[in-house]
């Protein structure tokens, strides 16, 4: 394979990684519980923490260690489930790509 060829396969492999970043980016998750919700994007980001009234009785009745439990909970079972989402949706998209090798398992 001559240099040519070499930065031509580097070009296509990191445009072909940034069009897998941007789908990634689109993929969003929402979990709840316990009238907490939230929505984790695919780049592990949270974008949206809703809290209901009743999930913040605990707190107003000064104890919020319950509150605090179960908000944690929500963020990772939200970052969680993304991460299935975001593992799958690579898994597929690397198929077709020729770069299934580049991220191991």
């Amino acid at each position: 394979m001559g240099m040519m060829d070499q930065v031509k396969q580097a070009m296509q492999m990191r445009k072909e990684a940034k069009r897998i970043q941007t789908e990634i980016e689109k993929i969003t998750c929402e979990y709840s519980n316990g009238g907490i919700t939230a929505v984790a994007r695919g780049d592990f980001t949270i974008i949206s923490i809703k809290v209901s009234e009743e999930s913040m009785a605990d707190v107003l009745a000064g104890k919020p260690q319950r509150y605090e439990t179960m908000l944690t909970n929500v963020v990772n079972g939200a970052l969680k489930a993304v991460k299935k989402q975001t593992q799958d949706a690579m898994a597929q998209m690397m198929k077709g790509s020729g770069m299934e090798g580049m991220l191991g398992s």
